[in-house]
């Protein structure tokens, strides 16, 4: 599974990354598992995620995380989260 990250402002990329995970765990556990390390790439607290999340990840295996989702305040519009390739 390979999963895109990006760190959007003024709708300018401003960082991104992609996670890879060729384990054999549950589809959720990669998920959250690549949250966790791009966040801790962007030196980011992890996102909370909303039912507008959920939903929008169930349907499209793309969300976005605005400032409502993060404990701190960030310095940029959102990050999205997207798969790319799964298993």
């Amino acid at each position: 599974m390979r999963i895109w990250f990006k760190m959007i402002k003024d709708n300018h990329l401003l960082r991104d990354i992609t996670i890879t995970d060729e384990s054999e765990d549950t589809r959720t556990h990669k998920i959250f598992r690549a949250l966790e390390e791009a966040c801790y790439e962007f030196d980011l607290g992890r996102p909370i995620w909303l039912e507008k999340n959920v939903n929008e990840f169930k349907q499209h295996a793309k969300t976005k995380f605005y400032g409502e989702c993060f404990v701190e305040t960030i310095e940029f519009d959102f990050l999205e989260m997207q798969v790319i390739e799964e298993d």
